[in-house]
Order: C-alpha cells, then sequence, then structure tokens
C-alpha cells in the first residue's frame, strides 16, 4: 500500500485535543514493554498498565514533577507515547534504548514549534530532522545528500531504504514542511513497517510509569 500524507489526516487537535500538538511517539525494534523500562532505569514495580485517556491525564497532572511515558508492543517493536514529554527525542536516553537495534522517534510541540524525528542504529544517528537545521538529507540533483555538516555518530550517507519515500516526500511536499504535517508518520511506517492508527493509539492498554524531572 502507497502511503500518503492524507492516511494520517485523522491525528489532529479535534480528536486528540490534547496529543496532537504535544506529542512524541517512539518504536524501539525487540524490546518488550518490561525491557524498555528498564532501559529507561525505571522499576516494573512503580508502574501500571493505563488506557491512552489515562496516560495523558497522568502525564498532565504530575508534568512539574515527572515525564510521563506509556508502552506497548506492537508486533516485534514496542512503541511508546508520551504526551506533552520529550524523552524520545532526549540524546541521553536515546543511547541507551537504540543499543543494539533499531530506534525511530518523531516529536512535536506546537507551542514552542518545536519538530524532531530521528533514526538510530544501534547508538548511530542515520537520519533525523531538527527544528533548527531541518532533514539531514534530501534530494539534490536526483540524489539523496547530506544537508547539514556531519556531526559525532551520524551517517554521511543515508541507506537506499529511505531513498523511495524521501521521493514521494519531495514530490507531495514543498521542501518547507516539517515532519509534524505528515512526513513523519510516513518515515516512521517505512522504517518500522507499523501502520500508526487512531485504532492502534486508543485501543491500546500502555504499561506506563515516569521519570522524575530534574531539578
Amino acid at each position: 500500500m502507497i502511503v500518503t500524507p492524507d492516511d494520517y489526516s485523522w491525528f489532529s487537535r479535534k480528536r486528540f485535543p490534547e496529543l496532537a500538538d504535544a506529542y512524541c511517539f517512539t518504536y524501539v525494534r525487540g524490546l518488550t514493554p518490561e525491557e524498555l523500562v528498564t532501559r529507561l532505569g525505571v522499576r516494573i514495580e512503580d508502574c501500571s498498565r493505563m488506557t491512552l485517556d489515562e496516560l495523558i491525564r497522568y502525564s498532565y497532572s504530575g508534568f512539574d514533577e515527572r515525564e510521563a511515558f506509556g508502552a506497548v508492543t506492537v508486533g516485534d517493536w514496542v512503541l511508546m507515547v508520551e504526551a506533552n514529554g520529550g524523552l524520545g527525542v532526549t540524546k541521553e536516553i536515546i543511547r541507551p534504548l537504540s543499543a543494539g537495534t533499531r530506534f525511530v522517534s518523531h516529536f512535536y510541540l506546537e507551542v514552542k514549534w518545536m519538530d524532531y524525528f530521528h533514526w538510530v542504529e544501534d547508538g548511530k544517528i542515520r537520519f533525523e530532522f531538527l527544528r533548527d537545521d531541518g532533514y539531514s538529507h534530501w534530494i539534490k540533483d536526483g540524489k539523496i545528500q547530506r544537508e547539514f555538516s556531519q556531526q559525532e555518530g551520524c551517517s554521511e550517507k543515508m541507506p537506499d531504504e529511505l531513498a523511495e519515500t524521501m521521493e514521494r516526500i519531495d514530490s507531495l511536499y514543498p521542501h518547507a514542511v516539517d515532519p509534524h504535517e505528515g512526513p513523519a508518520f510516513m518515515l516512521a511506517e517505512r522504517l518500522t513497517g507499523i501502520t500508526m492508527t487512531p485504532q492502534l493509539l486508543e485501543e491500546s492498554t500502555y504499561l506506563c510509569g515516569g521519570i522524575p524531572r530534574l531539578r
């Protein structure tokens, strides 16, 4: 099936008023929710099972004290959902979560216009979008090329795995369109094989916990 931006138009503030403008979705291959919790340094016995609505309320009610998350198994992956959180785009979190596996995350915070996307393999950044720099790779003269300067741990050449998806994004969107407007979902689906749907979000039961915020 060929994914288009319209396939993700359901993810809006109308249907998800407390999530669509402040979210982080993180996918880690080969881990269970319990293993993800352990890698985050959280005790499993301190976690509890919640619906999406309960996770959102938990996230906002204790926002000043903790960064909340919910994790659920989706096929061979674990999906971590955050409402108004950004653990999935925090460098200190990305490293342990991506160890020995594939890690994909995308984050958007409307109030600060913060938009990020990461694809990491065993601690090595393969592709990303950074708010101040844009996409790490883009299509020029028919070839995908690195857009901004090489950073430590980053891949100079992006594998062909995203070439077709990048070409489609280039044809569907102007260069200025940010990931949260559609491209992030298309990229995440290509890299994980997981189609994000409202049913997946709303019908899942999440293993939820929190990491204390630094004062």
